[in-house]
């Protein structure tokens, strides 16, 4: 069981985190050009994008979305946690790591 288990919660939490990126990086685009006035810079490493524009890019995505995707994967946790009684396989106090 806990093989199935770990591998549901791997699922689960994948599919959490993907859905909670996605919903980030839409908002993300959203404000962006609300307070811009332009689209984001789709490739900030392109030469075109300006310096400030494609650093405020990077440090603003990748800490929103690593906040969203923790979000996601606490939520996920907390649900597969009343739906089962236990927390997630990786998430036990008694699970070695690399388990």
């Amino acid at each position: 069981m806990a093989k199935d288990s770990s591998k549901v919660w791997s699922v689960f939490s994948l599919a959490a985190a993907l859905g909670g990126a996605a919903v980030a990086r839409k908002a993300l685009d959203a404000g962006w050009k609300a307070g811009t006035g332009k689209q984001p810079p789709e490739n900030p490493a392109d030469p075109d994008v300006q310096i400030w524009e494609a650093v405020a890019w990077a440090a603003t995505t990748g800490a929103a979305v690593a906040l969203v995707r923790m979000l996601a994967q606490r939520k996920a946790a907390n649900y597969y946690l009343k739906s089962t009684g236990e927390l997630p396989p990786p998430l036990r106090k008694d699970t070695p790591l690399n388990a």
